[in-house]
């Protein structure tokens, strides 16, 4: 797909903008299962997927903060449309570190690669001549059905780690699986592959990506390309979560001043229970923001060491990442008891938040316990583990 980066554009006045017409098109993205076309037209317009990706693809090479401030915004009005938004525009980052060749293929003509990337390694790799043949089953590809590849992620058979593979949609089965309580917009079906040919090129060893230089930084020099990948996609993706409490409190708050009581008929805004909550609330967003702003800041000093990026960084983001979904959780479920049974319709906005806020907090990136014993381990000198994600 094409789209047209507006270089200069206010970009926190466009989020604004279209977060409110996300809040109008949210309900009919919980039943398409994926986003409004009227979403992606005006998003491709806006030229949104180029905002991370470099010039020499023909990217706005914006930083990670006017990208995730975006993605925050945009999260207020819908948090299944912006995740889905954001891990589109992310995954063409990624593909920056890929090989200059299979980024010449993507890139050619100011295309911007739309694709899935279910990380797990759940595929097989063998070697063979020019290239690999892969198999698998592949879990949570968000935005399949608006992309035209995907990346998936093989255990190679004698490599030292698995193997990045990116191949075209049209060759691979998609299962429509996709039908949940929350985040539903995002259409994270299932990718099935059976014994397909992937060319060297469009494959990348995941030590690569992770541990050394990648293939793609020698091409884009002194941009965010060469930024942790697991640390960076962690951030991106709890910034969904942040924008949908600020979202959900602002629904509460505005649904409290005119709220009546049934029965007594009191206004409900004027009760020192919904003060009390709505103010412990603001009090837990506020946190959330701060530990966001705070990761942002950490992942903008430290993300140009590239793989060089200090464990102690690559934790911190980790746990920041968690934190703020466990904290965007916990000031919407408090909310959502204190704001009635209307509050519980399909179509009431703190109900929808409520939902993709539950559905968010089981990714295994935020899974808090697993989380938190992970800090707890290095905290006290022991070595992490590959399952870590870090």
């Amino acid at each position: 797909m094409t789209d047209t980066a507006a270089p200069g554009r206010d970009w926190a006045a466009w989020a604004d903008d279209l977060s409110g017409r996300l809040a109008e098109r949210a309900e009919g993205a919980e039943a398409l299962r994926r986003l409004p076309d009227a979403t992606l037209d005006e998003v491709l317009a806006a030229g949104f997927f180029s905002l991370l990706t470099p010039p020499a693809v023909g990217g706005e090479g914006a930083g990670f903060p006017l990208f995730m401030d975006v993605s925050r915004r945009l999260a207020q009005g819908c948090a299944s449309s912006a995740w889905t938004l954001s891990f589109l525009a992310l995954h063409a980052w990624i593909l920056c570190k890929f090989t200059p060749q299979l980024q010449a293929e993507l890139f050619a003509g100011g295309a911007v690669p739309l694709a899935p990337a279910p990380l797990a390694p759940t595929g097989q790799a063998e070697k063979v001549e020019g290239g690999y043949r892969i198999g698998g089953r592949w879990e949570w590809a968000t935005g399949v059905n608006h992309s035209d590849w995907v990346i998936v992620n093989c255990v190679e058979a004698g490599a030292m780690g698995p193997r990045f593979c990116v191949l075209p949609l049209a060759e691979v089965s998609v299962e429509d699986v996709w039908r949940t309580a929350g985040m539903a917009a995002t259409g994270s079906n299932t990718i099935v592959a059976k014994d397909l040919f992937v060319p060297e090129h469009r494959t990348v060893p995941a030590l690569l990506l992770k541990f050394a230089p990648s293939p793609g930084e020698a091409i884009h020099p002194g941009t965010t390309v060469n930024y942790p990948m697991s640390a960076t996609l962690g951030l991106v993706a709890a910034t969904p979560a942040l924008g949908a409490a600020e979202g959900a409190l602002r629904a509460f708050t505005d649904r409290m001043k005119i709220k009546l009581q049934a029965y007594s008929g009191a206004k409900q805004g004027d009760l020192p229970i919904t003060h009390l909550r709505l103010g412990e609330a603001i009090a837990t967003v506020r946190a959330a923001r701060l530990v966001w702003e705070d990761a942002v800041r950490l992942l903008e000093r430290d993300g140009p060491l590239g793989h060089q990026t200090p464990l102690e960084t690559l934790l911190a983001l980790r746990l920041a990442s968690a934190d703020i979904v466990r904290l965007a959780n916990q000031a919407v479920n408090s909310l959502a008891a204190a704001a009635g049974a209307s509050s519980g319709f399909l179509n009431a906005p703190l109900q929808r938040h409520l939902r993709d806020l539950q559905m968010m907090r089981g990714h295994v990136m935020f899974d808090w316990d697993r989380t938190a014993q992970i800090a707890g381990k290095i905290a006290l000198g022991q070595e992490p583990a590959a399952s870590d994600l870090l």
